[in-house]
C-alpha cells in the first residue's frame, strides 16, 4: 500500500540539536522535514480550520513561476473561495484524510493519492470530512496562454489508476506517473510523481530551464543539487531555480518517490519580470 509522508507539525524539544540540514543557496533551497514545525505555519483569508506550510513562492532572481503549499485542513474546515487570484491555475495532490472538492459545481471525493487540476478562472471549493485532517499539496501558477491553443480542462484522478512510465533502458528503476501528456500544449506546467526503485539513478546532471519543486513523498536517496550531494528523505523539500544541475541515486532499501513541479511548453519571456525588455 502506498504511503505518503505529511508533516506532523509540533515543536522539537528544548533538548534537541538546532543544527539541521536546511540550506538556501543562489541555485537551490533545501528544507528538511524537521523545519516543518508549528511556528512556521501560515493561515489564509477565506479558509477555516486550516493551516499551511508555504514552502515555495515566486522570488526575483530565483524560481519565479510557482508557489507551493502543504495544506492541513481540520474536519469541517475548508473554503468556498480558496484563492482571489483568478489568473492562477491549481494542482492539488492529497496525502491523507478525506475532503469534498467542488469544481464548477461538480463534486469529487478526495482521498490519499487523489490529484486534481483546476484551470484558471474556474470556481472551486474544498471542505474536509472524516475524523482526521485532510492533508494535501497545493501548487499555484499564473496560467500563460498561447495563441491558437485552448485552455486545459479540469480533471480529477487518483495516481493509483495511472501506470508508471519507466524510462527506457533503466530496467524499470526510474519512471514517472504522468497526469498530463508531455505534448499537450494546453498545459504550461506539469506536476507529476517520480519513482525510483532501489538502484535507480538519474545518470547525468540534468541542467535545464525548467524550475522545480520536489517534495519527497516516500523513501530516501542522495540528490545532486548544483555542486552538492545531499541526503534526502520523506518529508524533505527541494526547490531549484532554472539551470541548477541535478542528479539522483536511490540506494534503497525501499523505493524513492517525490512530487515534481516543472514549467514547460512556452516561449522564453523577453519582456517584463525575469526578462530584459520593457513591458508592452
Amino acid at each position: 500500500m502506498t504511503q505518503y509522508y505529511a508533516p506532523p507539525g509540533g515543536l522539537p524539544p528544548q533538548t534537541a540539536l538546532m543544527t539541521q540540514r536546511a540550506v538556501f543557496t543562489n541555485s537551490y533551497a533545501f528544507i528538511p522535514k524537521g523545519c516543518f514545525s508549528d511556528i512556521v505555519t501560515s493561515y489564509l483569508p477565506g479558509w477555516t480550520g486550516t493551516r499551511l506550510w508555504l514552502i515555495a513562492r515566486p522570488m526575483s532572481g530565483f524560481a519565479e513561476t510557482f508557489s507551493q503549499y502543504v495544506m492541513e485542513v481540520a474536519p469541517g474546515g475548508g473554503s468556498n473561495s480558496p484563492d482571489p487570484e483568478t489568473g492562477a491555475e491549481h494542482w492539488l495532490f492529497f496525502t491523507s484524510g478525506l475532503a469534498t472538492l467542488t469544481i464548477a459545481g461538480t463534486g469529487y471525493e478526495m482521498e490519499a493519492g487523489s490529484y486534481a487540476y483546476i484551470p484558471a478562472a474556474t470556481p472551486w471549493a474544498l471542505h474536509a470530512e472524516g475524523g482526521t485532517p485532510a492533508r494535501f499539496h497545493w501548487l499555484r501558477k499564473i496560467y500563460e496562454s498561447a495563441p491558437g491553443t485552448p485552455a486545459p480542462d479540469a480533471f480529477v484522478i487518483n495516481e493509483r489508476d495511472i501506470p508508471v512510465r519507466w524510462m527506457p533502458d533503466t530496467q524499470d528503476r526510474w519512471g514517472t506517473t504522468r497526469f498530463v501528456e508531455p505534448d499537450d500544449l494546453r498545459h504550461d506546467a506539469h506536476v507529476n510523481i517520480v519513482t525510483f526503485q532501489p538502484g535507480g539513478v538519474i545518470p547525468f546532471e540534468e541542467t535545464h530551464v525548467m524550475e522545480h519543486g520536489l517534495y519527497v513523498l516516500e523513501g530516501k536517496a542522495v540528490y545532486k543539487l548544483n555542486q552538492d550531494w545531499v541526503e534526502v528523505e520523506a518529508g524533505d523539500f527541494m526547490w531549484l531555480r532554472a539551470y541548477c544541475p541535478q542528479a539522483c541515486y536511490a540506494a534503497g532499501p525501499g523505493r524513492f518517490r517525490y512530487l515534481l513541479y516543472k514549467d514547460v511548453n512556452r516561449h522564453a519571456k523577453l519582456r517584463g519580470p525575469g526578462a530584459f525588455g520593457p513591458p508592452r
